[in-house]
């Protein structure tokens, strides 16, 4: 079983700024066994990104939409995993006020870093905290999930506009701040095929680039990427190969041999 000091001893062994900026995709059941549970991952780390940023997806995505348009940014409960859901209610925590893709933010400059997501009529705009991360050359934590359940590659393909990933009308979503104030966010969604199931054919070229690599927490496997070669990476690939990820099928070696 697994306690707080060994998770904080592999977290100084994955590569991570402590003052920088951290983004946790999460599976709390790929880690095994954790003495205190979600919380202690968390506690975790809080402690280990306390002079930095941590954020968490708060997504609501699955069930904000269209018939049900209105997202409470104090209550409406997360649908990406349990430490996403205990996250955005720890002291400290500020959302941000996406309807679909809210995110949880903790440590330097958090409010900053969430205002004005409400203002994006996209999932994963450039001026929204996906863009920030990039911004901030923040990591990324794929901890026990793979690369289909990066955003911040959706938020790539929409900075590079790949067609067909995004409706061309909007639904009439709504967001409720913490004092009631109601606000329109006309929004976007993503549409079409899940395209996210496909990111995982780059996974070897982002090894091979060092635009990621691998570590364990818990008995997780986790993926580190570095938002800024990423970036880089993937937006040659998608520019050259606009439909990079329009299927399952493994990466072509005409493809895959110029970047391994």
């Amino acid at each position: 079983m697994y306690t707080q000091a060994e998770l904080l001893t592999q977290l100084e062994q994955l590569g991570i700024d402590k003052n920088g900026t951290l983004l946790v995709h999460s599976s709390f059941k790929s880690m095994g066994p954790i003495e205190g549970g979600p919380d202690t991952v968390l506690d975790s780390l809080s402690t280990f990104m306390k002079e930095g940023l941590l954020v968490l997806p708060t997504h609501t995505w699955r069930y904000i939409n269209a018939d049900n348009p209105v997202f409470h940014v104090d209550d409406s409960p997360t649908n990406v995993g349990v430490l996403t859901e205990l996250f955005r209610k720890r002291p400290g925590v500020v959302r941000s006020l996406h309807p679909t893709h809210s995110v949880g933010a903790l440590g330097k400059d958090a409010e900053a870093f969430v205002s004005g997501d409400e203002k994006c009529d996209t999932p994963c705009a450039r001026e929204s905290v996906w863009g920030k991360l990039l911004d901030q050359k923040a990591k990324i934590m794929l901890l026990g999930v793979d690369l289909t359940r990066n955003t911040f590659i959706h938020g790539i393909e929409e900075w590079v506009d790949i067609p067909g990933r995004m409706t061309d009308t909007h639904e009439e979503l709504y967001s409720v701040r913490a004092d009631g104030t109601k606000i329109k966010v006309p929004s976007r969604r993503h549409c079409g095929l899940s395209w996210s199931e496909h990111f995982w054919k780059v996974d070897d070229v982002l090894l091979a680039t060092g635009a990621m690599w691998m570590g364990k927490l818990g008995d997780a496997d986790v993926r580190i990427c570095d938002t800024v070669k990423l970036t880089e990476v993937l937006t040659e690939m998608l520019q050259e190969f606009p439909d990079l990820f329009s299927d399952n099928e493994p990466l072509p070696d005409s493809i895959r041999n110029d970047y391994i």
